[in-house]
């Protein structure tokens, strides 16, 4: 998505996240939400979807649309999120330095508030945060896979 409407824009084709289609959706009526999702959602934002195409509120949107859905926010979200470091985040740290991984930083901030669920709007972040959110028990979900779901 980022490359088709950054490097591509010029064409003149119009390119959208489908956060942002399910949220116009959800706004006209024409996407509703049937079955309750019982569970406290901590939603992490992609830096590619948030800090490069400021994409923050259709996300949040979809998730309060959605019945008995509690979300939660992390400290730093939104213009201030920290980077899952799956898209390339780590190419300035030293492979011999010892470091807390910001994947990681995020999976205990989640537990901490108490997060049933991890959701984020990237593949990217998914495989970042699987890894230590599976070790603290905390399911890494694509916002999709809740809307369906819920569905």
């Amino acid at each position: 998505m980022n490359t088709m409407k950054k490097e591509y824009g010029e064409l003149g084709i119009k390119v959208y996240h489908y956060t942002e289609v399910l949220s116009e959706m959800i706004r006209e009526g024409s996407l509703t939400f049937k079955t309750p999702y019982e569970k406290k959602v901590i939603y992490h934002d992609p830096c590619f979807l948030g800090k490069q195409n400021k994409i923050f509120d259709a996300p949040r949107h979809i998730l309060r649309a959605i019945q008995g859905l509690d979300l939660l926010e992390f400290t730093w979200a939104r213009e201030n999120s920290l980077c899952c470091e799956g898209g390339g985040g780590r190419m300035f740290y030293e492979a011999e330095h010892s470091y807390q991984r910001n994947s990681e930083k995020r999976v205990i901030e989640a537990v901490e508030k108490g997060a049933e669920v991890l959701a984020t709007s990237c593949p990217f972040c998914v495989m970042t945060l699987e890894d230590p959110a599976t070790e603290r028990g905390l399911p890494v979900k694509e916002l999709s896979e809740i809307a369906i779901e819920a569905l």
